[in-house]
């Protein structure tokens, strides 16, 4: 397995640990079964990080939408099998695109599972007309999944426009462990565009941080153990790294939280929920693994410049 395909099968492993969690009880998700049929029960700190993870995202996008509405874009890049658009349409909220981005491995996997189950297809039938669909790349009304590597800018951008991107309309970017797997410059070319390119934007990054202490480096040798060599590590020293590399890539500002920051600002009564579902027997652990990711938002235009997420 080469490297890129090594973290092309980290959203396997991501996905899992979703599903794990969804059917725990940690949050609701009816549809990340249709793409994820198997798993292995994760550990207890696992679950919690991920639900920590869900958490502050949703916060993100939450806040996003509160400030613009839905006259606006999501790009979900590396989107994985993230079931956001059913999600939405659950609860009434149409876009005015929503755009999920990944490898063409596995955008293919993840269009031929829409294909086949009847559920997710009918629902991008209904009211938005027809869908078409290639071997990696999915196109309906309001909703589109392409196949692309991050680092080809240019295939990027030729794909966000087969899918109608607008660059005059407020775009969230949603990015969870995938710049981390680029090298500097590829990652740095690709904010660049985005922050050229759209006037009001946010970026929304999870990623590792404080990867310089033992318990990183741990964290790293594991990865790197199954092919997975982080090749963006140099961002992922503390929070303040995490900030530069969009102030140095023309963002207008950034803001990062450590997740135990944002596990911590879950309202009490929410985390002593979950907190019930699994016995945790070290919560050590759980505070080590929180304090080694985090939540960066970077923004471009004023409506986004004083976002707070906890």
């Amino acid at each position: 397995m080469d490297s890129m395909e090594a973290v092309q099968a980290t959203n396997d492993d991501a996905s899992e640990c979703k599903r794990c969690a969804v059917d725990l009880n940690y949050w609701t998700d009816k549809y990340i079964h249709f793409f994820v049929r198997h798993y292995e029960r994760k550990a207890p700190e696992i679950n919690r990080g991920y639900f920590a993870r869900y958490s502050g995202m949703n916060s993100v996008i939450k806040s996003f939408l509160q400030r613009v509405g839905t006259k606006s874009q999501i790009v979900n890049l590396g989107c994985g099998f993230d079931t956001m658009y059913w999600r939405f349409k659950d609860n009434n909220i149409s876009l005015a695109s929503i755009i999920d981005v990944d490898f063409p491995a596995v955008t293919a996997k993840k269009c031929f599972s829409i294909k086949r189950n009847k559920v997710l297809l009918d629902s991008l039938h209904s009211k938005d007309g027809e869908i078409s669909f290639s071997g990696t790349d999915l196109h309906s009304y309001n909703y589109h999944i392409i196949g692309v590597d991050l680092r080809n800018i240019n295939d990027l951008e030729y794909k966000l426009l087969q899918s109608g991107i607008d660059y005059n309309l407020p775009t969230l970017f949603i990015s969870e462990c995938v710049l981390v797997y680029n090298e500097s410059m590829h990652s740095q070319r690709l904010l660049l565009w985005i922050s050229s390119k759209f006037s009001e934007a946010l970026f929304s990054n999870y990623e590792q941080i404080n990867m310089s202490d033992r318990f990183g480096e741990v964290m790293a040798k594991n990865l790197r153990e199954r092919g997975c060599t982080l090749a963006g590590l140099e961002a992922c020293k503390n929070l303040d790294t995490q900030k530069q590399r969009y102030l140095n890539t023309g963002w207008s500002g950034a803001r990062v939280w450590d997740m135990m920051q944002i596990y911590m600002s879950i309202p009490i009564s929410e985390r002593q929920r979950i907190e019930s579902i699994e016995f945790l027997d070290e919560q050590e652990l759980l505070v080590q693994l929180l304090q080694h990711y985090a939540i960066a938002v970077a923004w471009k235009g004023d409506v986004f410049k004083d976002i707070d997420i906890t």
